[in-house]
């Protein structure tokens, strides 16, 4: 499905215009302490100017039935519990522990396995999708093989974002988690392809691989209807994303599209390190299948220090407040790309692990600024 492309710009809606309306509807069943959930949302709908109510309900489907008259609609169901959204418009689902995603039609957006914190992200969702829509295109069969193309005011021809979000390559994690940096990019004049991909722990390492390699091939196939430049394209991954994007440069040496410049925030850059301190949990060896001894051939292919020299442009970037083994293995990755022949760049600045992708912070503007001098 494909949304109308719509003006990128700031709302203005009065509070209590429908346009401005967030309704969130919870099952009792699904919550613990109702206070700190409310207060969750009342903030997370106060920092985008929005209004709404919060309702919880022991009957979901009549209360979202009639709160949907009255603005957009967030439903917390309880994990593995039916919801028909067939009869809504594009709802976004919650629930606060893992689960299936739900495919089912009028289920626009899914966040599970969050915990709370996904009132939040819902809020931002529907906050993006209403004010910053782009145009949703699907790169493979897969619901998770699309991307959401934003584009600038003007005529072109547009330099291209490519954004691939992050999440320790768990699927929990997803493309709304760059929809800011999406916004703040089109608005500097890029087109942006946010990226969805298939992650490992609900398919396998090289359906992932495959995936984002496959999403930036798409770009040769909708560059004229949008007038991109495609000399002109930045791949920009933040955390797993960070590991994602630099593979796909060493991986693009023969490809009919390629990166001129690829970015890193926070990423991962050394998966055999990563895995040896047990970074998230274990997350590398749960993504690869194994550890280091058992799969070498796959760390060594994936890895993007094993891959230097990587034969793009490349810009490495890290908030100093962030994990202080992401921060090292940035500053790693910059030194050892420094003896080869790669052009490299490295940033830091204040903040964590999130600030780096977030528009407002110091060490995104740092970063924004750099890759600005670059491409426009």
């Amino acid at each position: 499905m494909q949304d109308s492309p719509r003006p990128d710009t700031q709302h203005d809606g009065a509070p209590g215009d429908s346009s401005t309306t967030i309704n969130i509807a919870v099952s009792a069943d699904a919550i613990g302490h109702r206070g700190t959930i409310e207060e969750l949302a009342t903030k997370s709908l106060e920092s985008r100017n929005l209004t709404g109510r919060f309702v919880v309900t022991d009957d979901l489907q009549t209360t979202a039935a009639a709160l949907s008259y009255a603005g957009d609609l967030i439903v917390v169901p309880g994990v593995g519990q039916r919801f028909d959204a067939s009869v809504f418009d594009g709802v976004v689902r919650v629930d606060f522990g893992e689960c299936a995603p739900d495919r089912s039609p009028g289920v626009r957006h899914h966040i599970r396995g969050r915990g709370i914190d996904g009132i939040h992200f819902a809020v931002e969702s529907v906050y993006h999708h209403k004010f910053h829509r782009g145009i949703d295109i699907s790169y493979g069969d897969h619901p998770d093989q699309c991307a959401v193309l934003r584009i600038p005011a003007g005529s072109g021809p547009f330099p291209v974002a490519v954004l691939v979000h992050g999440g320790y390559w768990r699927a929990r994690w997803q493309y709304d988690l760059m929809d800011a940096l999406a916004v703040d990019l089109t608005r500097r004049g890029y087109a942006t392809w946010n990226v969805e991909y298939r992650r490992p722990d609900e398919h396998n390492w090289y359906a992932m691989t495959s995936d984002i390699s496959q999403s930036l091939q798409t770009l040769q196939s909708v560059y004229q209807e949008w007038n991109l430049d495609l000399d002109r394209i930045v791949t920009v991954g933040h955390s797993a994303g960070g590991q994602l994007v630099l593979r796909l440069a060493a991986d693009s040496g023969s490809n009919t599209v390629r990166p001129a410049l690829t970015v890193s925030l926070a990423g991962v850059l050394d998966l055999r390190t990563a895995d040896e301190r047990w970074l998230s949990e274990g997350a590398v060896s749960s993504a690869v299948g194994g550890r280091y001894a058992e799969h070498p051939a796959i760390y060594d292919d994936s890895s993007p220090i094993a891959r230097l020299p990587i034969g793009c442009a490349h810009l490495i970037a890290c908030g100093v407040s962030d994990d202080s083994d992401l921060l090292e293995i940035s500053r790693s990755f910059s030194d050892s790309a420094e003896g080869t022949t790669d052009v490299t760049t490295h940033v830091e600045g204040p903040g964590g692990h999130f600030d780096i992708i977030d528009p407002t912070s110091a060490i995104w503007a740092r970063v924004a600024a750099e890759i600005d001098s670059r491409l426009l």
